[in-house]
């Protein structure tokens, strides 16, 4: 039985995706934990939508887990203002890391975050999808795009990500010269 059968259920559908839609949020949010939760929410979404079973189950399903992401991302949740105060360790970051690395790490994560919040949705989605490698053609199916003008769309995303973050922070820190 394939994903796309008309008769997967729930469980069959969560074993099968369940690290790679939590993988996708995480990539967004930077916090596995929420990431974990939001991506039971997006099977469980999954699960109320008649519309979302059948066909393309993997397209619907990594096209919810961007939006979720970004709508946490938009929402900016507590947690993750308290953590930026008190000024956590990132997960990966080396311990010969200086404060001061860090705190330049975690403040361009920041900066491309906030961009992402800003500009259209469909085109964060489509660069957020696709800095998870997703394939033109998985892209196509995953946001129910013509394949043929997915590279085009990729373009003006990637123009309108380094508009927003020029006119944000200047070229200096978009690393134009």
């Amino acid at each position: 039985m394939s994903l796309n059968d008309a008769g997967v259920d729930l469980e069959t559908i969560f074993r099968a995706q369940y690290e790679r839609i939590a993988r996708v949020i995480a990539g967004i949010t930077k916090d596995p934990a929420r990431a974990e939760e939001l991506a039971v929410e997006v099977f469980l979404k999954w699960e109320r939508t008649p519309n979302a079973h059948g066909e393309r189950v993997e397209a619907w399903l990594y096209r919810a887990a961007v939006r979720v992401g970004l709508n946490e991302l938009r929402r900016g949740t507590l947690r993750s203002r308290f953590e930026r105060m008190l000024g956590f360790l990132a997960r990966g970051e080396s311990a010969r890391s200086t404060p001061h690395e860090i705190y330049a790490v975690q403040e361009e994560e920041h900066r491309v975050r906030l961009v992402l919040s800003v500009i259209e949705p469909r085109q964060a989605e489509l660069l957020l999808l696709r800095s998870h490698d997703l394939s033109y053609q998985e892209l196509a199916a995953a946001l129910k795009l013509n394949p043929a003008s997915v590279g085009t769309l990729l373009r003006r995303a990637l123009d309108a990500f380094r508009k927003e973050f020029v006119n944000r922070y200047g070229k200096e820190r978009y690393g134009d010269k």
